[in-house]
């Protein structure tokens, strides 16, 4: 397939090109997740699915038995996973069990697929009504990888990825985009997996273990463990750095802010002399 061909390509062009990275720099790329990191999008998917859950819970609970969708349940259950993993996951920590459906079922359909597009429903609605914001340090900071020769990469469960990178005015700086749509064609498993991840470095001519991931995500730094990266940093912009450094994040962040590429050389340096 397509997908497969860049992968080997890109795995080729890695071997011949390694030697021109930045010699200043320990690292060549640097993978980021779309929605918290990138743009502030991850405050929409928190409002498309509580707007589809409590919808869902209201319509099936009994007397004062509806407890609505929390924060911590977008935390836990959906924040950085695959939609329709998330559906799953959420309805069997609520015991409740749904048909699996199809891919193609509608929005009012109270199937695992079907609430699944319903969410993804209200995501584009609010989309369309307010627009996309970004981090503008994670902007600058992706400016400047590419100005020190190091390749920025994304790497996003959403379907939407490459939408809301294109209304954000961004989608031409990054090389290497795995998402949804890529992750069906290449059979990729989700966060906490950490395929997009390790293919999106790919991809971008790397290797995990020169590569750096910035996520939001307890389920993405999870995944950063799991691949093997050089680093990973965690985002906490749900005051959740307790969550992200014991799911698998090496350095946490409230915003990348005013840090630099030199500190995050340091923070890729410190892990691999510890691991010796």
């Amino acid at each position: 397939s397509f997908f497969r061909a860049r992968i080997a390509a890109a795995s080729t062009l890695f071997f011949f090109t390694d030697h021109l990275s930045p010699m200043q720099y320990s690292f060549n790329c640097v993978v980021f997740d779309l929605d918290g990191v990138i743009t502030q999008t991850a405050q929409v998917h928190r409002r498309a699915w509580k707007a589809t859950f409590d919808d869902f819970l209201a319509r099936h609970a009994h007397g004062p038995s509806f407890v609505p969708f929390s924060e911590l349940d977008y935390l836990s259950y959906v924040d950085g996973r695959p939609r329709y993993e998330g559906v799953r996951k959420f309805l069997a920590s609520r015991g409740i069990v749904l048909p699996e459906g199809e891919t193609g079922d509608h929005p009012s359909s109270d199937t695992v697929r079907g609430i699944g597009n319903r969410k993804d429903a209200a995501f584009l609605a609010l989309l369309e009504a307010d627009g996309v914001e970004v981090y503008p340090s994670t902007v600058k900071l992706i400016h400047d990888l590419r100005a020190a020769g190091i390749t920025p990469a994304v790497a996003s469960s959403s379907n939407n990825c490459e939408l809301v990178l294109r209304r954000a005015g961004l989608l031409d700086l990054f090389s290497s985009r795995v998402d949804g749509v890529v992750s069906r064609e290449l059979n990729l498993k989700g966060k906490p997996d950490p395929d997009i991840f390790v293919v999106a470095a790919k991809l971008a001519g790397s290797t995990p273990e020169k590569s750096i991931i910035f996520e939001d995500a307890e389920s993405g730094v999870e995944a950063g463990r799991a691949g093997h990266f050089g680093l990973v940093v965690g985002l906490a912009r749900a005051n959740n750095e307790k969550e992200l450094l014991s799911h698998g994040a090496d350095v946490v962040l409230p915003d990348w802010g005013s840090n630099t590429l030199s500190e995050l050389e340091d923070w890729f340096l410190d892990k691999r002399r510890k691991a010796l």
